[in-house]
């Protein structure tokens, strides 16, 4: 029999002060999910329940078995100091405490579903919190965060701990996953029994937070959970700098405090000032970590993301092609190239600009965005124009949060850097590269007048690729004053998000990728605002297998980019196949980073029939329902599929990861389909039309497909083997 934890996602046990009768309680649900929430009028509010839907009715019966079991939705320092808490103060006086009482609660529907509102006060200080509750419409994520207002008419108030959410968790035989790496590493899953004490999942980069550690994180309940069984609580933080979150487990449960990360990062509330903190987003699946993932995906296709709704355009890359190479006439013949390919976009990368200092290298030019005349004699006009013709899309690189030191921008304004007036500026990639102040409106209004000036004169720009490849150096700002210098990591990115907006509002519709030295940015504190990410700079087909695992736990498949390179590969050195290349980057948003002409007639050949094929399964692939079938972290064979709502339609692929003579190869059982379905198999790529996988036009029940499986042995018999294939209902 399934074990079933009614109660086990959110009871955190400690005795419950100041509950009593006048308690109100209210709930959340979704069609899967529900969270519950006590609150006490001029007292403080619980935490009682998130897990599998209940109904209202249910409640009466939950508090007659559960009364003691509760946590706190706010835990605040100063009254009561012990423990870990997500709220600390300085009052003006000095004074180190809070004691919030409840004032109000407000409930409304809006255009994201539905918002439970708490409105704190301190007993004594003007300073007041609001906690904010949120379900989102047509998906199983809900989440939390604050306000918190200074309301003193003279004094500030010092924001020491300031976390978004401290969610309780039933201590029961915890695992923890989580995902870290570097460049070119990004992504990597590690999963362990959560021990007893401080698991911390934190950043302090400033700008690329995704490197190191992602904020994104899966806890278990009740033991190791599968991809489709266990109890699993899944979070994540939407904020683009410095994180932190905490997971504190003891005897008597789990706390989850996560929010901005405050170490060298206080922040001082001027009086009428109100400070919101990032929201925390969080889902809880009795279906394993693949529920999770389902649960974030759907969520973030239509709320964490710009234009998660449309499908995503096959495109060619210019970067590995010819790198800073860039010229007119090879600008020109990449987009005739990739319009034979059936791709939609060209996108010219690094290297299209500068005057004074041409962009050569990555020495120079970053601030100058002013076009090349040299390398592009006919503007970027001439190169909209030519995509025009060949009936594709074009778009372009920029880097607009840096600058060189060997550039016209930083010789007019080295005030606009990030940097310390008595030690000399730190200095990153190509030994000249610096961090634009965006704390400074001004440099916040030349950040927004790069893009706005290309889209304005050049209205036919569809695609932005919006890089950082820096985090910040020099911890200073000349803008701020001396009292708000611990500001500088949060007032960047509020500065970089009014410019985002200001971009947003102007040009809604233009595609914008998010890149940061590769997957330095893959994260939901700025995602909204963006197409999609560029999930790695290492495009090695094999590793990418691991990145892309990694980052699917959270994102869905339409906001990863994934490209095919040349083999072989300029990271890693690996030969592959062209077939296995393209069947791992169609698993995203599929591209190509590569010269077309310098490929083979056979590369050529077959990579139009994979773009072919890719378009006929990109819905189901961008939109639908993703399941991880076979770990690459587990054995020879790693396998994947996506499926559509109504599981008429599938795609399946499978790649062999290593290989010994006659090892075992597992069969791939399709966790997607429909048991009551018969489905028609297509080999989509095969290597040699004329001899696709022996699997090809078979018609087999949904049964089979999940409780017996696919036997791919034949299709990956050989090193680096892979098999794409389509499923569709008859």
């Amino acid at each position: 029999m399934k074990k079933v934890f009614v109660f086990s996602a959110l009871c955190l046990a400690v005795s419950v002060q100041g509950l009593h009768s006048e308690n109100r309680t209210h709930v959340l649900s979704s069609d899967n999910t529900s969270l519950v929430v006590t609150t006490n009028d001029g007292g403080a509010a619980y935490y009682q329940y998130f897990g599998p839907k209940i109904e209202d009715s249910d409640i009466s019966g939950f508090f007659s078995v559960n009364s003691n079991y509760t946590g706190h939705t706010l835990p605040q320092f100063g009254l009561w100091s012990s423990g870990e808490k997500a709220l600390a103060v300085k009052m003006p006086d000095g004074t180190m405490s809070l004691d919030l009482g409840m004032e109000k609660m407000e409930r409304v529907a809006d255009e994201k579903g539905e918002l439970i509102t708490l409105t704190f006060r301190d007993k004594v200080y003007p300073f007041a919190v609001r906690q904010f509750f949120r379900r989102y419409g047509g998906t199983d994520v809900f989440s939390t965060w604050t306000e918190l207002a200074n309301e003193s008419k003279k004094g500030e108030v010092e924001l020491l701990t300031f976390a978004s959410a401290s969610v309780p968790l039933t201590r029961d035989n915890n695992y923890l996953t989580q995902f870290h790496g570097s460049w070119a590493g990004e992504g990597m899953m590690s999963e362990e029994r959560l021990p007893d004490g401080q698991s911390v999942i934190a950043d302090k980069a400033g700008l690329r937070n995704a490197f190191g550690s992602n904020a994104g994180f899966m806890l278990s309940v009740g033991g190791k959970a599968t991809e489709n069984s266990g109890e699993v609580f899944g979070g994540n933080l939407m904020w683009g700098g410095n994180y932190k979150t905490k997971i504190v487990a003891g005897n008597h449960g789990i706390n989850i405090i996560s929010g901005i990360n405050e170490e060298t990062s206080a922040y001082t509330l001027k009086p009428g000032e109100v400070f919101t903190t990032p929201e925390f987003v969080m889902a809880f699946s009795q279906e394993g970590k693949g529920g999770i993932s389902r649960a974030f995906h759907k969520w973030g296709r239509k709320y964490g993301m710009t234009h998660g709704d449309r499908l995503h355009d096959v495109l060619l890359n210019s970067w590995e092609g010819v790198y800073f190479n860039v010229d007119q006439d090879v600008m020109e013949q990449m987009m005739s190239d990739i319009a034979s390919l059936g791709g939609e976009l060209f996108v010219m990368d690094d290297g299209w600009f500068g005057d004074k200092y041409p962009r050569d290298n990555d020495h120079t030019s970053l601030g100058d965005w002013m076009v090349c005349k040299k390398k592009l004699p006919q503007g970027i006009k001439g190169l909209t124009d030519a995509a025009r013709r060949h009936g594709i899309k074009f778009g372009i690189w920029i880097e607009p949060e840096m600058v060189n030191t060997k550039s016209e921008l930083f010789e007019k304004h080295p005030e606009w850097v990030l940097s310390q007036s008595n030690r000399p500026v730190s200095q990153g990639r190509g030994g000249t590269q610096a961090v634009l102040d965006l704390c400074n409106p001004k440099v916040q209004d030349y950040v927004f007048s790069i893009t706005d000036n290309l889209l304005t004169e050049n209205p036919e720009i569809a695609y932005i690729k919006w890089d950082c490849n820096a985090d910040i150096m020099n911890y200073a700002s000349p803008y701020l004053p001396k009292k708000s210098q611990n500001e500088i990591y949060i007032r960047y990115h509020q500065g970089l998000k009014s410019v985002l907006d200001r971009i947003r509002e102007k040009y809604p519709e233009v595609a914008i990728q998010l890149c940061a030295s590769g997957g330095g940015r893959v994260t939901y504190g700025l995602l909204p605002w963006f197409d999609e990410f560029w999930t790695s700079d290492n495009t090695d087909a094999m590793q990418r297998i691991f990145i892309q695992w990694g980052a699917s736990h959270f994102y869905p498949a339409i906001a990863q980019g994934s490209h095919v390179s040349a083999s072989p590969n300029h990271q890693t050195g690996r030969e592959l196949p062209i077939k296995f290349r393209f069947d791992v980057a169609m698993t995203g948003r599929l591209g190509m980073e590569i010269q077309p002409k310098n490929m083979t007639e056979r590369e050529l050949e077959f990579a139009g029939r994979a773009v072919a094929a890719y378009k006929e399964i990109r819905p189901v692939v961008q939109f639908g329902d993703q399941y991880r079938l076979l770990s690459p972290y587990d054995g020879p064979v790693a396998a994947l599929m996506y499926a559509d709502e109504s599981k008429d339609r599938a795609a399946v692929f499978a790649y062999r990861m290593d290989y010994l003579c006659d090892q075992a190869v597992p069969k791939l059982r399709l966790d997607g389909v429909d048991v009551n379905k018969n489905y028609r198999i297509r080999d989509l790529t095969p290597a040699d039309p004329s001899r696709p996988s022996n699997l090809d036009g078979k018609l087999v029940s949904g049964r089979i497909l999940k409780y017996v499986g696919l036997n791919v042995a034949s299709s990956l018999g050989r090193p680096y083997a892979s098999v794409a294939l389509s499923l569709t209902a008859e």
